[in-house]
């Protein structure tokens, strides 16, 4: 597939030196793309790379070391479109143009620049002045912390485990805090993006984080009863993360606050290498409509089966597994979607990720399968 290259000029953002982190936007549709990589440069620098990423993992053999260890991005960004760049621990040195490059096959399909500056927050003279501040505030929180009212659910941190694949998982927030007119609950995930934003009288769905968009929700109704509980659709194993449900009343006071840790497990198929076949097991009770496709990827990205209601979609897959992949076209009305792989072998082993999207490529479902092909002795 071509695209033409677009490039976007982004306002400037100006930042302090010191601030523990600051994510550098840039969104381009990414799913359907061969081989796509993301790299962030910055011209002025050499070498120019802050940060690269390719199928599921960075590539960081090129990367400036003034960026070392101090750069990230979502592990499902070339799959969500999300390319967006976290730096942490800004420094003067961070100050400059950011070029966030979209690149496939074909060539370059999207260059966006963002401008930023980082400006020294303190003046040396003035920094024994705050560090006396800062100690006179210590002072005053600790004679206060026995009355200061924050309030933690009995069993502080809860742990979840759930299938990749799973139509869903809930994520428990649970206590009997009193809550007022106007309250807001706030989900985030361990970087404190927002996962979902609720106060009572909307639904502040437009203040969360793309990643986690149409995938989360939460019961208004019982809110009052102190149930602030989190759903959270197809899990992947992207989707591992501590995640914190908070609740405050309009003026910001914290009523409470508890953290979830969600892990998201890789169902294991084990097979001998010299076997007929494996079955990659991939089913739910999704409802599939009309033009309806299931994409079987490995961790590449490349396409291993391509299956779209009324065709085989065989043509798109990789050369490597032409002939030796199958579904059931059948079975796929009733949401059994797995992928018979045929003479498996060592070169087998892999994490094949089995998608459902509709024909507007609205995600249904999406699991994940771990391939183990053990050798014979």
């Amino acid at each position: 597939m071509h695209v033409d290259s677009v490039s976007q000029q982004v306002s400037a953002v100006e930042m302090f030196q010191g601030d523990r982190f600051l994510l550098l936007p840039c969104e381009f549709h990414t799913f359907d793309l061969q081989n796509a990589t993301v790299v962030w440069i910055r011209q002025d620098l050499t070498p120019s790379t802050v940060h690269q990423r390719q199928a599921e993992e960075d590539q960081l053999k090129d990367q400036n070391q003034l960026y070392r260890g101090r750069t990230s991005m979502k592990a499902d960004a070339l799959v969500s479109g999300d390319l967006s760049l976290n730096l942490t621990n800004l420094q003067l040195s961070d100050s400059g143009t950011y070029t966030c490059l979209v690149t496939d096959f074909s060539g370059e399909l999207n260059r966006t620049h963002l401008d930023l500056k980082v400006k020294e927050r303190f003046h040396s003279w003035t920094i024994a002045v705050h560090i006396l501040l800062v100690a006179v505030v210590l002072v005053l929180l600790w004679r206060l912390l026995s009355h200061f009212q924050y309030r933690f659910v009995p069993g502080y941190r809860t742990d979840v485990e759930v299938e990749s694949g799973a139509e869903s998982v809930l994520l428990p927030c649970r206590s009997t805090v009193h809550l007022p007119e106007g309250a807001k609950v706030v989900w985030r995930d361990h970087n404190h993006y927002k996962v979902l934003v609720l106060r009572t009288g909307s639904d502040g769905a437009e203040e969360q984080l793309p990643f986690y968009k149409n995938r989360t929700t939460m019961n208004e109704e019982l809110l009052r009863s102190g149930d602030f509980s989190l759903t959270l659709d197809h899990p992947t194993r992207a989707d591992t993360d501590t995640y914190t449900c908070t609740v405050s009343t309009r003026r910001k006071k914290i009523l409470m606050r508890r953290k979830v840790r969600l892990q998201v497990k890789v169902q294991q198929v084990e097979v001998e290498s010299g076997a007929e076949s494996v079955l990659l097991p991939c089913r739910s009770t999704v409802h599939l409509p009309e033009g309806a496709k299931v994409v079987w990827r490995d961790h590449n990205h490349y396409k291993v089966l391509v299956l779209r209601t009324g065709s085989d979609g065989a043509e798109e897959q990789l050369p490597f597994y032409k002939n030796r992949t199958t579904m059931n076209e059948e079975l796929l009305r009733s949401g059994d979607f797995s992928l018979t792989l045929d003479h498996p072998t060592r070169a087998d082993t892999d994490t094949y990720t089995c998608t459902v999207s509709t024909r507007r490529k609205k995600i249904l479902m999406r699991r994940k399968v771990r391939l183990q092909v053990k050798v014979q002795q």
